[in-house]
C-alpha cells in the first residue's frame, strides 16, 4: 500500500495540473471571445453617432490591443482561487473577484490620466463583459468533461472514492447521491464506522458493497484502488486516528463531512463538492507539491555537500586503507520507503567479516532489543572507524543514496529488513518517506533512546509533522548533536 502511494500522491498532482492549465486554456478563450465581440462593435455602424472619446471609453478592454487585460485576467483569477479544487473553481463569487481585480490593475494608470468619469464607464463595461465570458466558458468546460468521463471509450480521470458511513442512512445518501450526480467522483464501495462486518454485495436499494469495517481499513485500502476517503458520518477518536494514519500510508486524500481537529498534527482546510461541504483532512506528507519540493532540496543541497567535502571524502578513504585491510565503503541492505531494500553506503568502520560476528555480541547488546543494535566500545570498530564514528563521519557516503532517490537529507532512519518480522502494524507508517541521513531521532538523542517504540514515534511524528522548516530545524540541530557525540557509537 505505500508502495502504490507515490502513484497516488502523483495522480492527485496531475488531476490538479490538468485542472489548472485545461481553466487556463478557457480562461484564454472567454477573454478572446470577449475581445472578438468587442471588436465587432467597434466596427458597428450603430456607433457612429458617438463622438470618439464616448466609443473609446465604453467598449476596449485595455490598451496596446487589450493583452494586458488578458495578463491580468488570469492574475486576478488566480488571487482571487479561482482555481483551486472542489467549486472553487466553479464560483461565480470567486470569479467576479478575480475580474474586478484584473481590470483594476489594468484601469489604475488610466484614472490619473482620463479622469474618473471614462474610466468607470469603461470599468464597468469590461467586468460586465468578462465575467459573463468567463462563466459561461467555464460552465460549457464543467459539461464537456462531465459527459467525457460518462463515456466508456473515454479513460476516466475520475477520482475513486470511497464512504465511510451508513449506505442506509439518509445524510450518507445524499452524501453519495450529490458525489455521483455529475459523475466527477466514482464511488467504489463503503467502509462501516460500526462493529467489523464482511464484505457484502450491493443490495436491491444500493449500488455499492460494504467493503469491510474501520478496523480493517489497511486490508481495504490494500485491495482496492481509492484515491479519497469521504466520512459521511461521525467517528471516535480511536477510529479517526486509525483512518489517518491509513490514508497517509496509502497517499488518499480524507475528507469529512463534520470538522475535525481533534488530531494535534491534522491539518483541517474547508473544500466544496457540488455544493456539499467538507474539511479536508490531511498531513503536509500527503501532498505531491511538498514532496517535489523535497527532493529538489535534497538533489540541491547533496550535489552541492558533495562537491566541498570531496577532498574530506579523500582523506577518510587513505586513513580507512592505511588503518586496515579491506574496501573503504560498506553496503548494507536497509529496508527504504514502502519496505523497498537498497544498498546503503558508509565509510567501512570495522574489521572485515563484522556482520558475521553480530550473532556472538549479541548479549552486549544495550537496547536489549535486536532491532536497535548498540553495542558501546564495540570490539569490531576499528580505530579510525571509532573515530569516524564518533564525529558521525561514517555517514557522509549516504549523500550518494540521497543523489540516487534512495534517501532523504532528513527522515526516519532506514533499519534492517530482518527487523520487519518482528514489526507491530503501527511500526510500518515509519516506512511512508523516504529514510535520512539524519532526523528526529538523532537530534534527539541518537543511540542514548534504547526504546523501539519512542524511535517509532519520533519518526511518525516527522512524517505527520513535515514541512521545509522542520527539515531545516533538525538539520541546524544536527551540527550540535554531533558535537556533543550524545549517543554516538
Amino acid at each position: 500500500m505505500q508502495r502504490r502511494a507515490s502513484r497516488t500522491l502523483l495522480m492527485h498532482a496531475l488531476r490538479a495540473t490538468s485542472r489548472v492549465l485545461l481553466l487556463l486554456a478557457t480562461d484564454v478563450a472567454a477573454f478572446l471571445m470577449a475581445r472578438l465581440a468587442l471588436g465587432v462593435v467597434q466596427t458597428s455602424h450603430k456607433l457612429e453617432p458617438l463622438d470618439a472619446a464616448t466609443r473609446w471609453a465604453v467598449p476596449p478592454l485595455g490598451s496596446a490591443g487589450g493583452w494586458q487585460m488578458g495578463a491580468a485576467l488570469v492574475v486576478g483569477l488566480l488571487i482571487a482561487g479561482a482555481y483551486h479544487s472542489g467549486d472553487d473553481w466553479r464560483s461565480s463569487r470567486r470569479i467576479f473577484s478575480g475580474v474586478l481585480l484584473a481590470v483594476g490593475l489594468v484601469l489604475w494608470r488610466d484614472l490619473w490620466l482620463r479622469g474618473i468619469a471614462p474610466v468607470i464607464v469603461h470599468y464597468v463595461t469590461a467586468v460586465v463583459g468578462l465575467s459573463a465570458s468567463v462563466m459561461v466558458t467555464r460552465a460549457l468546460l464543467d459539461r464537456i468533461i462531465a459527459r467525457l468521463i460518462r463515456m466508456p471509450a473515454f479513460h476516466s480521470p475520475a477520482e475513486r472514492v470511497m464512504l465511510v458511513g451508513d449506505p442506509d442512512d439518509p445524510s450518507c445518501k445524499r452524501v453519495r447521491e450529490r458525489l455521483e450526480h455529475f459523475g466527477v467522483l466514482e464511488v467504489v464501495g463503503w467502509v462501516s464506522p460500526h462493529v467489523p462486518v464482511l464484505p457484502d454485495v450491493p443490495g436491491p436499494d444500493r449500488t455499492e458493497a460494504i467493503l469491510g469495517s474501520v478496523d480493517d481499513l489497511w486490508n481495504v485500502l490494500q485491495h482496492n484502488s481509492v484515491d479519497t476517503v469521504v466520512m459521511c458520518s461521525l467517528v471516535d477518536d480511536e477510529q479517526l486516528k486509525l483512518l489517518m494514519e491509513a490514508v497517509v500510508s496509502a497517499g488518499v486524500r480524507l475528507l469529512a463531512v463534520s470538522r475535525y481537529d481533534r488530531i494535534g498534527w491534522v491539518r483541517p482546510s474547508p473544500i466544496s463538492y457540488r455544493s456539499l461541504s467538507f474539511m479536508e483532512l490531511t498531513v503536509p506528507s500527503l501532498r505531491a507539491q511538498q514532496l517535489w519540493v523535497k527532493r529538489g532540496m535534497d538533489l540541491v543541497c547533496a550535489g552541492l555537500g558533495l562537491l566541498f567535502i570531496s577532498p574530506l571524502l579523500t582523506l577518510i578513504a587513505i586513513a580507512i586503507k592505511l588503518d586496515s585491510r579491506g574496501p573503504v565503503f560498506f553496503a548494507q541492505e536497509r529496508v527504504g520507503q514502502g519496505g523497498r531494500t537498497f544498498r546503503m553506503l558508509k565509510f567501512r568502520t570495522m574489521r572485515v567479516g563484522a556482520d558475521a560476528e553480530k550473532a556472538k555480541l549479541a548479549h552486549l547488546n544495550t537496547s536489549g532489543d535486536a532491532r536497535l543494535f548498540k553495542i558501546p566500545n564495540d570490539p569490531r570498530v576499528t580505530r579510525v572507524g571509532a573515530l569516524l564514528r564518533k564525529w558521525s563521519l561514517d555517514e557522509l557516503p549516504q549523500l550518494f543514496n540521497v543523489m540516487r532517490g534512495e534517501m532523504s537529507l532528513v527522515g526516519p532512519r532506514p533499519f534492517f529488513e530482518s527487523d520487519l518480522a518482528n514489526y507491530h502494524e503501527h511500526h510500518f507508517g515509519r516506512l511512508g518517506a523516504l529514510p535520512g541521513i539524519t532526523g528526529l531521532w538523532q537530534v534527539s538523542g541518537r543511540s542514548s533512546i534504547t526504546d523501539f517504540e519512542e524511535v517509532v514515534r519520533l519518526d511518525c511524528e516527522y512524517i505527520h509533522r513535515w514541512s521545509l522548516w522542520l527539515d531545516l530545524e533538525i538539520l541546524l540541530k544536527t551540527l550540535p548533536a554531533v558535537l556533543r557525540r550524545t549517543g554516538a557509537y
